[in-house]
Protein backbone atom coordinates (compact mmCIF):
# COMPACT_ATOMS: atom_id res chain seq x y z
CA UNK A 1 0.00 0.00 0.00
CA UNK A 2 2.77 2.48 0.99
CA UNK A 3 4.23 1.59 -2.51
CA UNK A 4 1.17 2.49 -4.30
CA UNK A 5 1.06 5.77 -1.74
CA UNK A 6 4.02 6.79 -3.55
CA UNK A 7 3.22 6.05 -6.93
CA UNK A 8 0.01 8.38 -6.34
CA UNK A 9 2.09 11.18 -5.04
CA UNK A 10 4.80 10.67 -8.19
CA UNK A 11 1.37 10.85 -10.96
CA UNK A 12 -0.17 13.80 -8.81
CA UNK A 13 2.94 15.84 -9.43
CA UNK A 14 3.38 14.78 -13.10
CA UNK A 15 0.07 15.33 -13.26
CA UNK A 16 0.04 18.85 -12.08
CA UNK A 17 3.17 19.49 -14.22
CA UNK A 18 1.60 18.60 -17.40
CA UNK A 19 -1.68 20.64 -16.29
CA UNK A 20 -0.11 23.84 -15.94
CA UNK A 21 0.38 25.53 -19.11
CA UNK A 22 -3.24 24.72 -19.88
CA UNK A 23 -4.94 24.95 -16.05
CA UNK A 24 -5.14 27.90 -14.17
CA UNK A 25 -5.23 26.23 -10.39
CA UNK A 26 -2.38 24.08 -11.96
CA UNK A 27 0.01 26.49 -12.52
CA UNK A 28 -0.80 28.13 -9.24
CA UNK A 29 0.27 25.46 -7.10
CA UNK A 30 3.31 24.73 -9.33
CA UNK A 31 4.61 28.23 -9.16
CA UNK A 32 3.56 28.59 -5.58
CA UNK A 33 6.16 25.66 -4.94
CA UNK A 34 8.89 26.66 -6.80
CA UNK A 35 11.94 27.68 -4.27
CA UNK A 36 9.95 27.65 -1.18
CA UNK A 37 12.24 25.68 0.66
CA UNK A 38 14.68 28.92 0.06
CA UNK A 39 12.00 31.51 1.01
CA UNK A 40 11.49 29.35 3.79
CA UNK A 41 15.06 29.35 4.92
CA UNK A 42 15.01 33.24 4.26
CA UNK A 43 11.74 33.51 6.72
CA UNK A 44 13.30 31.69 9.46
CA UNK A 45 16.95 33.13 9.65
CA UNK A 46 17.75 34.01 12.36
CA UNK A 47 14.65 33.02 14.36
CA UNK A 48 14.95 32.43 18.06
CA UNK A 49 11.00 32.62 18.62
CA UNK A 50 9.10 29.09 19.13
CA UNK A 51 7.37 28.00 16.49
CA UNK A 52 3.54 26.18 15.63
CA UNK A 53 2.46 25.46 12.42
CA UNK A 54 -0.74 24.64 11.52
CA UNK A 55 -2.21 23.01 8.38
CA UNK A 56 -5.13 23.37 6.09
CA UNK A 57 -6.16 22.02 2.94
CA UNK A 58 -7.98 24.72 1.38
CA UNK A 59 -10.55 27.67 2.15
CA UNK A 60 -12.85 25.37 4.29
CA UNK A 61 -10.54 23.64 6.31
CA UNK A 62 -8.76 27.52 6.78
CA UNK A 63 -12.38 28.39 8.07
CA UNK A 64 -12.58 25.46 11.15
CA UNK A 65 -8.94 26.14 11.78
CA UNK A 66 -8.88 30.08 12.12
CA UNK A 67 -10.56 30.19 15.32
CA UNK A 68 -7.84 27.76 17.23
CA UNK A 69 -5.22 29.97 15.04
CA UNK A 70 -6.36 32.88 16.46
CA UNK A 71 -7.09 32.05 20.16
CA UNK A 72 -3.45 30.04 20.21
CA UNK A 73 -2.34 33.76 19.02
CA UNK A 74 -4.09 35.35 22.05
CA UNK A 75 -2.90 32.61 24.96
CA UNK A 76 0.86 32.17 23.52
CA UNK A 77 1.69 35.68 21.65
CA UNK A 78 5.73 34.67 21.88
CA UNK A 79 5.06 31.81 19.48
CA UNK A 80 5.58 32.36 15.67
CA UNK A 81 2.73 30.73 13.46
CA UNK A 82 3.21 29.27 10.20
CA UNK A 83 0.38 28.32 8.28
CA UNK A 84 0.28 25.83 4.81
CA UNK A 85 -2.22 25.22 2.36
CA UNK A 86 -2.60 22.51 0.01
CA UNK A 87 -5.08 24.26 -2.63
CA UNK A 88 -4.85 27.61 -4.15
CA UNK A 89 -8.31 28.14 -3.37
CA UNK A 90 -6.63 28.58 0.09
CA UNK A 91 -3.44 29.90 -0.18
CA UNK A 92 -4.27 32.56 -2.81
CA UNK A 93 -7.29 33.70 -1.27
CA UNK A 94 -5.73 34.00 2.44
CA UNK A 95 -1.73 34.23 1.18
CA UNK A 96 -1.78 37.92 3.54
CA UNK A 97 -3.74 36.24 6.77
CA UNK A 98 -2.77 38.80 9.41
CA UNK A 99 -2.99 36.15 12.35
CA UNK A 100 -0.29 34.04 10.57
CA UNK A 101 3.45 35.36 10.66
CA UNK A 102 4.61 33.07 7.50
CA UNK A 103 2.03 31.20 5.08
CA UNK A 104 3.10 28.81 2.07
CA UNK A 105 1.97 26.01 0.11
CA UNK A 106 2.68 22.48 1.96
CA UNK A 107 5.67 20.54 -0.40
CA UNK A 108 3.80 17.55 -1.98
CA UNK A 109 5.03 15.03 0.46
CA UNK A 110 7.64 12.87 0.24
CA UNK A 111 10.40 11.79 2.75
CA UNK A 112 13.08 14.44 1.69
CA UNK A 113 10.17 17.41 1.58
CA UNK A 114 9.39 16.48 5.26
CA UNK A 115 12.82 16.18 6.44
CA UNK A 116 13.50 19.47 5.19
CA UNK A 117 10.26 21.53 5.97
CA UNK A 118 10.66 20.59 9.80
CA UNK A 119 14.54 21.02 9.76
CA UNK A 120 13.92 24.53 8.67
CA UNK A 121 10.61 25.14 10.78
CA UNK A 122 11.20 23.04 13.61
CA UNK A 123 7.82 23.53 15.14
CA UNK A 124 6.91 22.80 18.94
CA UNK A 125 3.74 21.60 17.58
CA UNK A 126 1.52 20.75 14.58
CA UNK A 127 -2.23 21.35 13.94
CA UNK A 128 -3.84 19.31 11.02
CA UNK A 129 -7.15 20.49 10.18
CA UNK A 130 -10.03 17.79 9.28
CA UNK A 131 -9.07 15.91 6.29
CA UNK A 132 -5.52 16.40 6.05
CA UNK A 133 -3.41 12.58 6.61
CA UNK A 134 0.34 13.00 4.72
CA UNK A 135 2.32 9.86 5.78
CA UNK A 136 5.82 11.17 5.25
CA UNK A 137 5.27 14.48 7.42
CA UNK A 138 3.28 12.69 10.18
CA UNK A 139 5.87 9.88 10.59
CA UNK A 140 8.90 12.48 10.77
CA UNK A 141 6.94 14.68 13.26
CA UNK A 142 6.49 11.30 15.21
CA UNK A 143 9.57 10.36 14.81
CA UNK A 144 10.89 14.11 16.43
CA UNK A 145 8.50 13.75 19.38
CA UNK A 146 6.93 16.72 17.95
CA UNK A 147 3.23 16.70 19.17
CA UNK A 148 0.81 16.74 16.29
CA UNK A 149 -3.22 17.15 16.62
CA UNK A 150 -6.29 16.94 13.77
CA UNK A 151 -8.89 18.91 14.92
CA UNK A 152 -12.64 19.16 13.61
CA UNK A 153 -11.59 15.49 12.21
CA UNK A 154 -14.90 13.53 10.91
CA UNK A 155 -14.73 9.98 9.54
CA UNK A 156 -16.82 7.99 7.75
CA UNK A 157 -17.41 3.66 7.62
CA UNK A 158 -16.41 3.65 3.63
CA UNK A 159 -13.42 5.30 3.85
CA UNK A 160 -9.68 3.55 3.34
CA UNK A 161 -9.02 3.49 7.45
CA UNK A 162 -11.73 0.96 8.41
CA UNK A 163 -11.15 -1.58 5.17
CA UNK A 164 -9.25 -4.67 6.00
CA UNK A 165 -6.61 -3.58 3.08
CA UNK A 166 -6.25 -0.36 5.44
CA UNK A 167 -3.56 -0.40 7.25
CA UNK A 168 -0.72 1.43 5.86
CA UNK A 169 -3.74 4.20 6.14
CA UNK A 170 -4.29 3.19 9.70
CA UNK A 171 -1.15 3.27 10.60
CA UNK A 172 -0.95 6.56 9.61
CA UNK A 173 -3.55 7.81 12.48
CA UNK A 174 -1.58 6.43 14.85
CA UNK A 175 1.07 8.77 14.17
CA UNK A 176 -1.38 11.77 15.96
CA UNK A 177 -0.77 12.43 19.53
CA UNK A 178 -4.43 13.47 20.10
CA UNK A 179 -7.30 13.74 17.25
CA UNK A 180 -10.50 15.98 18.02
CA UNK A 181 -13.41 14.29 16.24
CA UNK A 182 -16.67 16.56 15.12
CA UNK A 183 -19.01 13.40 16.53
CA UNK A 184 -19.55 10.46 18.26
CA UNK A 185 -19.79 8.62 15.24
CA UNK A 186 -16.11 10.08 14.33
CA UNK A 187 -14.85 8.35 17.91
CA UNK A 188 -16.43 4.64 17.31
CA UNK A 189 -14.82 4.57 14.05
CA UNK A 190 -11.48 5.46 15.10
CA UNK A 191 -11.76 3.18 18.35
CA UNK A 192 -12.69 0.28 16.19
CA UNK A 193 -9.46 0.49 14.33
CA UNK A 194 -7.73 1.12 17.78
CA UNK A 195 -6.96 4.25 18.03
CA UNK A 196 -7.36 5.43 21.72
CA UNK A 197 -6.07 8.85 21.85
CA UNK A 198 -9.03 10.51 20.81
CA UNK A 199 -12.32 13.00 22.07
CA UNK A 200 -15.27 14.55 20.88
CA UNK A 201 -14.44 18.20 20.76
CA UNK A 202 -17.21 19.73 18.11
CA UNK A 203 -16.91 20.85 14.88
CA UNK A 204 -14.64 24.62 15.46
CA UNK A 205 -16.86 26.72 12.31
CA UNK A 206 -19.60 26.95 15.11
CA UNK A 207 -17.43 29.10 17.20
CA UNK A 208 -15.86 30.59 13.78
CA UNK A 209 -19.13 31.90 12.45
CA UNK A 210 -20.69 33.00 15.93
CA UNK A 211 -17.18 35.17 15.91
CA UNK A 212 -17.73 36.52 12.51
CA UNK A 213 -21.72 37.27 12.76
CA UNK A 214 -20.06 39.24 16.34
CA UNK A 215 -18.13 41.40 14.35
CA UNK A 216 -19.42 42.06 11.03
CA UNK A 217 -19.66 45.00 9.45
CA UNK A 218 -22.06 47.30 7.70
CA UNK A 219 -22.29 46.75 3.79
CA UNK A 220 -23.32 50.75 2.80
CA UNK A 221 -24.01 49.51 -1.07
CA UNK A 222 -25.51 46.20 -0.08
CA UNK A 223 -27.82 47.82 2.86
CA UNK A 224 -28.86 50.40 -0.36
CA UNK A 225 -29.49 47.35 -2.07
CA UNK A 226 -31.92 45.53 0.35
CA UNK A 227 -33.84 49.11 1.09
CA UNK A 228 -35.92 46.90 3.86
CA UNK A 229 -37.29 44.25 1.84
CA UNK A 230 -36.69 40.59 2.00
CA UNK A 231 -34.16 39.12 0.64
CA UNK A 232 -33.02 35.83 -0.81
CA UNK A 233 -29.53 35.02 -0.07
CA UNK A 234 -27.77 32.33 -2.67
CA UNK A 235 -23.92 31.81 -1.56
CA UNK A 236 -21.51 29.65 -3.47
CA UNK A 237 -23.60 28.93 -6.62
CA UNK A 238 -22.93 26.53 -9.32
CA UNK A 239 -24.56 26.69 -12.57
CA UNK A 240 -26.42 23.42 -11.97
CA UNK A 241 -28.04 25.56 -8.73
CA UNK A 242 -29.10 28.18 -10.85
CA UNK A 243 -30.49 26.30 -13.26
CA UNK A 244 -32.80 25.26 -10.11
CA UNK A 245 -33.17 28.65 -8.80
CA UNK A 246 -33.85 30.56 -11.80
CA UNK A 247 -38.04 29.89 -11.74
CA UNK A 248 -37.75 31.35 -7.73
CA UNK A 249 -36.21 34.07 -9.12
CA UNK A 250 -38.41 34.90 -11.70
CA UNK A 251 -41.07 34.34 -9.97
CA UNK A 252 -40.29 36.41 -6.54
CA UNK A 253 -38.25 39.05 -8.22
CA UNK A 254 -41.25 41.49 -8.08
CA UNK A 255 -41.58 40.60 -4.43
CA UNK A 256 -38.32 39.57 -3.36
CA UNK A 257 -34.67 41.32 -3.40
CA UNK A 258 -31.95 38.44 -4.74
CA UNK A 259 -28.23 38.76 -3.81
CA UNK A 260 -26.43 36.04 -5.86
CA UNK A 261 -22.60 34.63 -4.81
CA UNK A 262 -20.83 32.43 -7.70
CA UNK A 263 -18.91 30.03 -6.40
CA UNK A 264 -16.30 30.92 -9.01
CA UNK A 265 -16.14 34.54 -10.59
CA UNK A 266 -15.75 34.21 -13.99
CA UNK A 267 -16.96 36.67 -16.79
CA UNK A 268 -17.95 33.85 -19.07
CA UNK A 269 -20.56 32.88 -15.98
CA UNK A 270 -21.39 36.54 -14.65
CA UNK A 271 -22.75 37.14 -18.28
CA UNK A 272 -24.02 34.26 -18.23
CA UNK A 273 -26.20 34.48 -15.27
CA UNK A 274 -26.81 38.14 -16.47
CA UNK A 275 -28.59 37.08 -19.34
CA UNK A 276 -30.93 34.20 -17.77
CA UNK A 277 -32.29 36.77 -14.87
CA UNK A 278 -32.62 39.11 -17.63
CA UNK A 279 -34.15 42.40 -16.04
CA UNK A 280 -33.85 43.86 -12.98
CA UNK A 281 -29.83 42.79 -12.50
CA UNK A 282 -26.63 44.17 -11.86
CA UNK A 283 -23.19 43.43 -10.82
CA UNK A 284 -21.45 44.70 -7.20
CA UNK A 285 -19.13 46.20 -8.64
CA UNK A 286 -21.38 48.51 -11.45
CA UNK A 287 -23.90 49.09 -9.12
CA UNK A 288 -23.67 53.07 -7.42
CA UNK A 289 -25.51 53.38 -3.87
CA UNK A 290 -27.62 56.10 -5.59
CA UNK A 291 -29.57 54.23 -7.84
CA UNK A 292 -29.20 50.32 -6.58
CA UNK A 293 -32.46 50.43 -4.84
CA UNK A 294 -34.73 50.18 -7.85
CA UNK A 295 -32.97 46.67 -9.12
CA UNK A 296 -34.12 43.25 -7.90
CA UNK A 297 -31.02 40.96 -7.98
CA UNK A 298 -27.19 42.18 -7.31
CA UNK A 299 -24.85 39.78 -8.32
CA UNK A 300 -21.71 39.74 -6.27
CA UNK A 301 -18.75 39.26 -8.76
CA UNK A 302 -15.73 39.81 -5.91
CA UNK A 303 -14.40 37.17 -2.80
CA UNK A 304 -14.69 37.92 0.31
CA UNK A 305 -17.78 39.05 1.37
CA UNK A 306 -20.18 35.83 1.52
CA UNK A 307 -20.15 35.86 5.19
CA UNK A 308 -21.36 39.46 6.10
CA UNK A 309 -23.88 39.01 3.17
CA UNK A 310 -25.83 36.41 4.99
CA UNK A 311 -26.70 39.16 7.74
CA UNK A 312 -28.70 40.33 5.24
CA UNK A 313 -31.29 37.44 4.52
CA UNK A 314 -34.39 36.48 5.28
CA UNK A 315 -33.88 33.05 3.25
CA UNK A 316 -30.89 31.37 1.70
CA UNK A 317 -29.85 28.42 -0.80
CA UNK A 318 -26.58 27.00 -0.17
CA UNK A 319 -24.78 26.22 -3.50
CA UNK A 320 -22.85 23.21 -4.11
CA UNK A 321 -25.30 19.89 -3.26
CA UNK A 322 -26.00 19.32 -7.29
CA UNK A 323 -22.29 18.83 -7.73
CA UNK A 324 -18.81 17.27 -5.22
CA UNK A 325 -20.84 18.64 -2.26
CA UNK A 326 -22.33 21.29 0.14
CA UNK A 327 -21.15 24.29 1.25
CA UNK A 328 -20.89 26.31 4.28
CA UNK A 329 -24.32 25.94 5.58
CA UNK A 330 -23.66 27.62 8.89
CA UNK A 331 -22.39 31.01 7.72
CA UNK A 332 -26.29 31.25 6.84
CA UNK A 333 -27.19 29.09 10.04
CA UNK A 334 -25.95 31.88 12.04
CA UNK A 335 -28.26 34.09 11.28
CA UNK A 336 -31.03 31.76 11.68
CA UNK A 337 -31.99 31.92 7.71
CA UNK A 338 -34.55 28.93 6.66
CA UNK A 339 -31.92 27.36 4.21
CA UNK A 340 -32.10 25.44 0.90
CA UNK A 341 -29.71 23.33 -1.10
CA UNK A 342 -29.93 20.31 -3.32
CA UNK A 343 -29.90 16.36 -2.29
CA UNK A 344 -25.88 15.90 -1.86
CA UNK A 345 -25.62 17.11 1.73
CA UNK A 346 -24.93 13.33 3.58
CA UNK A 347 -21.74 14.10 4.30
CA UNK A 348 -22.69 16.97 6.34
CA UNK A 349 -23.31 16.24 9.73
CA UNK A 350 -24.41 20.01 10.28
CA UNK A 351 -26.83 19.99 7.26
CA UNK A 352 -28.12 16.63 8.15
CA UNK A 353 -28.84 17.81 11.46
CA UNK A 354 -30.56 21.28 10.37
CA UNK A 355 -32.72 18.98 8.18
CA UNK A 356 -34.02 16.69 10.80
CA UNK A 357 -34.63 20.26 13.12
CA UNK A 358 -37.14 21.29 10.03
CA UNK A 359 -34.87 24.34 9.12
CA UNK A 360 -33.16 23.18 6.05
CA UNK A 361 -34.96 21.61 2.77
CA UNK A 362 -33.12 20.00 0.28
CA UNK A 363 -34.39 20.16 -3.07
CA UNK A 364 -34.27 18.02 -6.65
CA UNK A 365 -35.97 20.51 -8.46
CA UNK A 366 -37.14 23.61 -9.28
CA UNK A 367 -40.62 22.49 -8.29
CA UNK A 368 -39.69 21.01 -5.04
CA UNK A 369 -37.81 24.41 -4.73
CA UNK A 370 -40.57 26.74 -4.86
CA UNK A 371 -43.04 24.45 -3.01
CA UNK A 372 -40.55 24.58 0.14
CA UNK A 373 -39.97 27.99 -0.15
CA UNK A 374 -43.65 28.75 -0.43
CA UNK A 375 -44.85 26.88 2.71
CA UNK A 376 -41.80 28.87 4.40
CA UNK A 377 -42.59 32.24 2.88
CA UNK A 378 -46.08 32.33 3.45
CA UNK A 379 -46.33 31.00 7.13
CA UNK A 380 -44.39 33.40 9.63
CA UNK A 381 -44.57 31.76 12.62
CA UNK A 382 -42.69 28.89 11.19
CA UNK A 383 -40.05 31.13 9.49
CA UNK A 384 -39.75 31.97 13.38
CA UNK A 385 -39.53 28.87 14.53
CA UNK A 386 -36.81 28.04 12.02
CA UNK A 387 -34.95 31.09 13.28
CA UNK A 388 -35.04 30.36 16.99
CA UNK A 389 -34.72 27.07 16.46
CA UNK A 390 -31.34 27.09 14.15
CA UNK A 391 -29.75 30.27 16.21
CA UNK A 392 -29.71 27.86 20.07
CA UNK A 393 -28.30 25.18 17.32
CA UNK A 394 -25.75 26.95 16.37
CA UNK A 395 -24.91 27.96 20.12
CA UNK A 396 -25.21 24.44 21.62
CA UNK A 397 -23.01 23.47 19.39
CA UNK A 398 -20.38 25.82 19.93
CA UNK A 399 -17.32 25.12 22.45
CA UNK A 400 -14.62 23.31 20.61
CA UNK A 401 -11.55 26.01 20.48
CA UNK A 402 -12.04 26.30 24.09
CA UNK A 403 -11.79 22.79 24.55
CA UNK A 404 -8.70 22.26 22.06
CA UNK A 405 -6.83 25.09 23.29
CA UNK A 406 -7.85 24.08 27.21
CA UNK A 407 -5.64 20.92 26.07
CA UNK A 408 -2.86 22.16 24.17
CA UNK A 409 -1.96 24.61 27.28
CA UNK A 410 -1.92 21.91 29.10
CA UNK A 411 0.52 19.52 26.04
CA UNK A 412 3.36 22.65 25.64
CA UNK A 413 3.44 23.31 29.60
CA UNK A 414 4.49 19.62 29.57
CA UNK A 415 6.72 19.16 26.41
CA UNK A 416 7.99 22.91 27.56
Amino acid sequence: MKLLYDIGLKAYQGAIALAAPFNKKAKLMQTGREQQFERMQQAFAGNQAPVVWFHCASLGEFEQGRPVMEAFRETFPKYKIILTFFSPSGYEVRKNYAGADLIFYLPLDSASNARTFLKIVQPKLAVFVKYEFWHYYLQELHQHGIPVLSISAIFREGQVFFKPYGGFYRNILQHFTHIYTQNKTSLELLKSIGITRASIAGDTRFDRVLQTAASIKPIPLVEAFTAGQEVFMVGSSWPADMKVLLPLIQKYKPDIKFIIAPHEIHESGINTMLQQIGEGAIRFSEAKAADVAKYRVLIIDNIGMLSALYSYGTYAYIGGAFGKGLHNTLEAAVFGLPLFFGPKYGKFQEAMELVELGCAFPVQTSEELLEKFEQVHEHKTEHQRITDTEKQYVKQQAGATAQIMSDITQLLKQNA
